[in-house]
């Protein structure tokens, strides 16, 4: 039996819509030759805004880094129209491709579905837990320690 992929095999991306949500859930690989499905649905989701919308990331078996520019571009794009896009379920492999590039950094990642659609959202529409945050509630490391005074800073 053969268990290797094949190149350019199609992506799948199945939808559901729980209440004030989108969940996409893209299936196999997603490179350069299969990113149009997902494409397709990312950018009718932010023309007609759901509450929220979640990319379930479980069914991925490689993203490449045309797939990690589409979430990117996506992310930006729904913040433009006050969308929450969260990630969630991402297996080891695209866990560690968002690590690497600090992608996590930028968006929203959650262990599963139930996660990311219970998430606090704040009225910015950035959801909480995108990226790490220091000691004092912050993402940029400066904080409010030391007064603002700017001793120390660069």
């Amino acid at each position: 039996m053969n268990t290797q992929p094949v190149a350019g095999a199609p992506l799948t991306v199945t939808q559901r819509r729980p209440p004030g949500a989108l969940v996409l859930r893209p299936e196999g690989e997603l490179d350069h030759d299969s990113v149009g499905p997902l494409r397709e649905a990312l950018e009718s989701a932010v023309a007609d805004p759901p509450g929220r919308l979640v990319v379930d990331c479980a069914g991925l078996d490689f993203c490449d880094s045309t797939g990690l520019n589409l979430l990117l571009r996506a992310h930006a794009a729904a913040r433009q129209v006050g969308l929450p896009l969260l990630l969630a379920g991402p297996g080891p492999v695209v866990a560690r491709m968002l690590q690497i590039t600090g992608a996590d950094e930028v968006l929203p990642v959650h262990p599963g579905v139930d996660e990311a659609l219970s998430a606090a959202v704040p009225p910015d529409g950035e959801p909480d837990g995108g990226g790490e945050q220091d000691g004092d509630g912050d993402q940029d490391g400066g904080g409010s320690e030391g007064g603002g005074t700017g001793e120390g800073e660069e």
